[in-house]
């Protein structure tokens, strides 16, 4: 299992959040967590990723705990994320959003970098070429130097997962991704999960769009009130009485 998450629960004062959940990732998988809102879904995520110190319980990347860890040395052991509410570097380059996703990779010293030595130069350039490519894979491929903010809402998500490439993570956690897709670009994203997932990159992604979720995923766990009370194919997420009446509804539409 790349992750393994056991009997992790966080409280806020006398509001818990999440109670004992646990779960177990495998390479190349895309897990789904629903939920409605409030059930826990993105508290789970601040939690894997350091924003959040568990209360109790365990997490694990690789067989090597990361529960306590900050978000810092969290992203350089091989987890990367994106978020309900983009957040790039507006104003700068499209180019330039993606390579400082390379900034842990850097090897050169203070000094080669503010003398722009060879070694940074070269190193620069090296990732440079890499951005570009992750940007064609994402499909902003020759947007470089188009200013972030300027794009459309669609394409500033795509970049925001472009970067959170750029760390050459193990695991890549999406949090509500195809908010503010039409179904054009939400047919373009399953596209690039599909792909991303043959790399061997394994996903868990928050996702309120069903046709997405169904489009993607292997599993699926659902979380109610912070407890999870499901987990299995979407197939038999949706067929589950308890996950339609605490999530789907009566009648479950395609999103919720």
């Amino acid at each position: 299992m790349v992750l393994e998450i056991n009997k992790l629960s966080k409280s806020f004062g006398g509001i818990v959040a999440l109670k004992e959940v646990s779960l177990e990732v495998s390479r190349g998988e895309v897990l789904a967590v629903i939920g409605p809102n409030g059930s826990g879904k993105t508290t789970l995520l601040n939690l894997i990723t350091g924003v959040y110190v568990p209360t109790s319980g365990e997490i694990t990347l690789g067989g090597k705990r990361i529960d306590g860890h900050n978000s810092a040395e969290i992203c350089t052991s091989g987890i990367a994320r994106t978020f309900q509410n983009i957040r790039l570097f507006k104003q700068l380059s499209v180019l330039d959003n993606v390579l400082i996703g390379f900034n842990h990779a850097f090897k050169s010293s203070l000094a080669n970098v503010l003398g722009k030595g060879r070694r940074f130069r070269e190193e620069e350039k090296t990732f440079r070429e890499d951005a570009a490519k992750l940007l064609e894979v994402v499909g902003l491929r020759g947007k470089e130097n188009v200013v972030a903010q300027s794009l459309p809402y669609a394409q500033q998500r795509l970049l925001e997962i472009a970067r959170a490439l750029a760390t050459q993570p193990q695991v890549l956690l999406l949090d509500e991704p195809a908010a503010g897709m039409n179904s054009e670009e939400i047919a373009h994203l399953i596209q690039l999960i599909k792909t991303l997932r043959q790399t061997g990159l394994t996903i868990i992604l928050i996702e309120h769009i069903m046709d997405l979720v169904r489009g993607v995923t292997d599993r699926v766990i659902v979380l109610s009130y912070g407890v999870k009370i499901a987990a299995g194919s979407f197939e038999e997420i949706e067929r589950n009485q308890e996950v339609i009446e605490a999530y789907l509804g009566k009648g479950a539409a395609k999103t919720c």
